[in-house]
């Protein structure tokens, strides 16, 4: 079971629902390299389409990072609004986005994954505990970086 699996309502032949938290529709491998706000639309963007948000969340996104970065090193970024955003918020939910030739979030080191996150009441909190615990991990955040196997992702982060 992944790092989410206490937000995980699937049932057991429910095949189209993976997680309540993370789909494969918001999960995009290989992306091309883009700029740091971009990528925190797009980050946005996928959680607007999976329901989880409404789409004045992402400027509550790109307020928080030019707050604060982010960027939680090790080639991570975990986007989030801020908590005037969460406001916006339908569900909680998760959205993934590897970027094989990074994105420069302005710390001097790229950024490989992008991570954004909409946490529902405090599972922002636990949210982004269990991502932490996970992207620590130099070699698990490798093996994301390069999957091109969605159901790979499901399994490590649901």
């Amino acid at each position: 079971m992944g790092i989410f699996g206490l937000f995980n309502k699937k049932k057991e032949n429910d095949v189209k629902e993976e997680s309540a938290i993370l789909s494969k529709e918001a999960i995009i491998l290989g992306a091309e390299s883009v700029d740091k706000a971009k990528a925190i639309e797009m980050a946005g963007q996928l959680l607007v389409d999976g329901g989880y948000v409404s789409p004045e969340y992402i400027a509550g996104m790109k307020e928080r990072e030019e707050k604060v970065t982010t960027y939680i090193g090790n080639g991570v970024a975990i986007p989030h609004g801020t908590s005037e955003a969460k406001e916006y918020i339908v569900k909680s939910g998760i959205s993934f986005i590897q970027f094989p030739q990074g994105v420069d979030f302005g710390t001097g080191e790229m950024c490989y994954l992008v991570i954004g996150i909409a946490g529902k009441g405090d599972d922002h909190i636990q949210i982004l505990q269990n991502l932490a615990t996970i992207c620590q991990k130099e070699e698990e955040v490798q093996k994301l970086s390069s999957t091109n196997d969605k159901d790979f992702i499901l399994s490590k982060l649901v």
